[in-house]
């Protein structure tokens, strides 16, 4: 392995080190109420590594906003090559989110905390990928029954009512303790229930 190949990995584990740290300590404290030294301390490096890969506290947290919505952007592509996730969309969903919650519960504790106490960078970056990502089920939306000769807006506003459901449980995801089955399946069968009647408007609707 040559010596450029062995610096750049000691970087990219250096930044994840980075992110980390960050998203450990925004867990405890709060993304707003942590300092860059705090952050580079947790880390294992000083605060002069931190600033070769962020230059604020600000770019650090947009990292973990992208990091995070990279989670949910691939959970929609697994669903999409999933065909048994389309035969019956509704139980599939609520599975996939519960479970992807579950995994990367870190992540989307720092989005629902952040996306109304953070800074207003964070603030900002949190409602743009919300947006994007409402503008990315529409296109899975699209394809669905009595859908696909909607106009694109009326596409666009169940997505959105779809994006709020999805952040509506998994902030209840994140905030259920470990170890709750009961738990876990009363926020399946809400999910579940509110996507029916979302998906019993479809036909009715005329776009």
């Amino acid at each position: 392995m040559s010596t450029a190949g062995t610096r750049q990995e000691q970087k990219e584990r250096t930044r994840e080190a980075i992110l980390s740290s960050a998203l450990t300590l925004a867990q405890e404290h709060g993304f707003a109420q942590i300092s860059l030294r705090q952050v580079a301390r947790h880390a294992g490096v000083v605060p002069t590594a931190f600033y070769r890969h962020f230059q604020s506290m600000d770019e650090l947290g947009l990292a973990l906003v992208e990091q995070s919505f990279d989670t949910l952007r691939q959970m929609i592509r697994d669903a999409q090559r999933d065909p048994d996730v389309f035969a019956n969309i509704i139980d599939a969903a609520a599975e996939v989110l519960v479970d992807t919650v579950k995994q990367y519960k870190a992540h989307f504790a720092f989005v629902a905390r952040e996306r109304f106490g953070g800074s207003d960078a964070v603030r900002g970056a949190i409602r743009h990928e919300l947006d994007l990502f409402v503008s990315e089920l529409a296109v899975v939306l699209a394809r669905l029954p009595n859908i696909e000769r909607w106009r694109s807006e009326d596409v666009q506003m169940v997505s959105r009512l779809f994006v709020r459901n999805m952040v509506y449980n998994a902030e209840e995801v994140v905030e259920m303790p470990d170890n709750r089955p009961d738990l876990e399946e009363r926020i399946k069968e809400g999910a579940r229930r509110q996507m029916r009647l979302i998906v019993l408007g479809f036909e009715k609707w005329e776009s």
